[in-house]
């Protein structure tokens, strides 16, 4: 029964992301000691883009810091706004039927996140893979997608997939007039627009490749060539961004685990299931998962616990990652009919319809912390 166990774990967080500092917060919150090990020898986030949909918002209100959290985001109505590279629009946002997503710099939302720990609470220039070299009674393993951790607990398990190949960008404070939020299906590529605070705007081109790995002298470049014949609004926005702001990355993501705890350790986030950026799903997961771990280990034994997680969380991502591949797929699909099909199909769904495709998504609701 919830509140049965009351004695305080020692925790060590494997991996100091945005999984891994939410994790730390949900544990605290719920009376544990808790530790921060991050490799690399200085926190920080990379300079992009993410939003966080309605599920990841409800998390981390039951933690207590929604509110703290939102005043360093701007509402996306990117779920709302599709348009095709010729420019002509299948949908417009409309208020009351579409629900907007929090956008935000990663670094601002990783600073929110931090803020919200103490200072001594997070070790920099840390690395561990192996839980013996580890003291504590429970492990989180939030360490990426190419967990260390994970290749050690289940080294049978298939290395991270290759989807596609993209390209994201942030604007500085008034470098671009003020866009809207958009997402643009084009053959084979998509391009996103997110409204960042302080007159930014970020935004990602996502592209099919045939093998990861390609990169070019100048990604901004390349960036400006593939989007030459797209919407003024796309082009004014990459040329408003500084070449040395454009970040190139090729999208993986894991097929299923057999579990996500092994032992004293639980897998968190891209650790357990990474996933395309296609439903905007990738952070909002890891943080879900925070939440359920620290609900679990407040009211089991850490065996119990750590159980509870694995059955309330494995499916879910299981269900995330398929959505997420069949929508990555069709985003970078350079089949002419698939694209013809959807620029006549998008505008004819009812609202319903579109609501009813996210609910398994947003309706997620978490647990009471």
């Amino acid at each position: 029964m919830k509140g049965t166990v009351k004695a305080s774990l020692k925790a060590t967080v494997v991996g100091g992301g945005i999984g891994g500092l939410t994790a730390a917060i949900a544990l605290r919150r719920t009376g544990h000691d808790v530790t921060v090990l991050e490799r690399a020898p200085e926190l920080r986030e990379i300079g992009a883009g993410l939003s966080l949909a309605p599920n990841a918002m409800r998390a981390l209100d039951a933690l207590g810091i929604g509110e703290r959290v939102r005043k360093h985001s701007a509402p996306s109505e990117v779920t709302g706004t599709l348009r095709t590279s010729s420019g002509r629009f299948l949908r417009r946002f409309r208020e009351g039927r579409d629900e907007p997503l929090a956008a935000f710099h990663r670094a601002e939302l990783y600073s929110a996140l931090l803020a919200e720990l103490p200072e001594t609470l997070v070790h920099t220039g840390t690395e561990v893979i192996d839980p013996s070299e580890v003291d504590a009674d429970v492990i989180v393993a939030a360490d990426g997608v190419h967990s260390g951790f994970r290749h050690r607990l289940f080294p049978a398990a298939p290395e991270p997939g290759f989807r596609y190949t993209a390209w994201r960008g942030v604007t500085e404070p008034g470098a671009a007039p003020p866009v809207r939020s958009s997402f643009t299906m084009g053959r084979g590529a998509y391009f996103m627009i997110h409204p960042l605070p302080g007159g930014r705007a970020c935004w990602a081109l996502g592209a099919a490749e045939s093998t990861p790995g390609a990169r070019y002298p100048s990604e901004h470049a390349e960036v400006t060539r593939r989007v030459a014949d797209w919407p003024a609004e796309t082009r004014e926005l990459v040329a408003a961004t500084g070449p040395d702001a454009v970040l190139h990355n090729d999208i993986l993501d894991l097929d299923p685990l057999p579990a996500f705890t092994s032992g004293r350790v639980a897998l968190l986030g891209d650790a357990a299931h990474a996933v395309p950026p296609d439903l905007g799903q990738g952070a909002c997961q890891a943080i879900e998962d925070a939440v359920v771990l620290a609900a679990s280990l407040r009211d089991h034994p850490v065996p119990e616990a750590l159980a509870a997680y694995d059955a309330a969380r494995r499916p879910r991502a299981a269900y995330v990652t398929k959505q997420a591949r069949g929508k990555a797929v069709a985003d970078t699909s350079s089949a002419w009919w698939l694209h013809a099909l959807l620029t006549v199909t998008v505008p004819l769904m009812p609202a319903s319809v579109i609501r009813g495709q996210a609910a398994p998504l947003w309706d997620w609701t978490p647990p009471v912390l």
